[in-house]
């Protein structure tokens, strides 16, 4: 049977943590951002972590 290959979008989107948390960086900080608070920009650079939801999904498509 052949490897299974990692998805490379995926491996270029999330990263796991030592505790085996998935994160990612959050969506809609590339542009318009003058009407976005300060506050909101800060916490849209801050790193997110993958719900319990999606975490089969994304552990598939990094072969976890």
């Amino acid at each position: 049977m052949p490897k299974v290959k990692t998805k490379s979008s995926a491996k270029k989107r999330f990263s796991v943590t030592a505790s085996g948390k998935i994160k990612h960086k959050k969506a809609f900080k590339n542009h318009i951002l003058t009407k976005k608070s300060k506050d909101r920009k800060n916490r849209l650079g801050q790193m997110g972590y993958v719900c319990k939801a999606d975490m089969g999904r994304v552990k598939e498509m990094l072969v976890l």
